[in-house]
């Protein structure tokens, strides 16, 4: 079985303070409403991982990016046995180079975090097992099967 494929790119800078933060959003509707994610979405058909980064990124945020910009950092597999058309694919972007001010869409409104303090236990439950290190520049690749809740991850491989 083929899963659905998309993709999340993690925008980075440095605060006027000098930490290092990364652009994430609240959820507004669709698959994941309420919780903070990275900025993404789905591929469309024949789109590669990369331009769908670039297309998403503007979408969702107003922010303008390279393709040559975006680091490909992960691939991970979500798996939802008790709600199968949830399952997917995405392909793991981190980002420090764009242009434009961050605005609010349809899908979310983005807001700088400090990534010292990342706000997981408002984000989905498998984002504090990989979010960290890929932030650190170190890559991953995973598989994270979720509960019966559709919300706790009860497997990781």
């Amino acid at each position: 079985m083929t899963l659905p494929q998309v993709c999340v790119c993690y925008l980075t800078r440095l605060s006027p303070e000098g930490d290092r933060q990364v652009l994430l959003g609240r959820k507004k509707k669709g698959l994941g409403v309420g919780n903070i994610v990275g900025v993404g979405g789905k591929l469309e058909i024949g789109e590669s991982a990369v331009d769908a980064a670039v297309r998403e990124i503007e979408e969702e945020s107003g922010l303008v990016v390279a393709a040559s910009a975006l680091t490909e950092l992960g691939f991970l597999t979500y798996l939802f046995p008790h709600r199968e058309e949830w399952s997917q694919e995405s392909t793991v972007f981190v980002c420090d180079e764009w242009s434009g001010t961050p605005r609010e869409s349809n899908e979310l409104n983005p807001v700088w975090f400090d990534i010292a303090s990342l706000p997981v236990d408002e984000m989905w439950d498998d984002a504090r097992h990989w979010l960290p290190g890929v932030l650190a520049g170190i890559p991953v690749r995973a598989t994270f099967t979720f509960g019966r809740d559709l919300e706790t991850v009860v497997s990781r491989a």
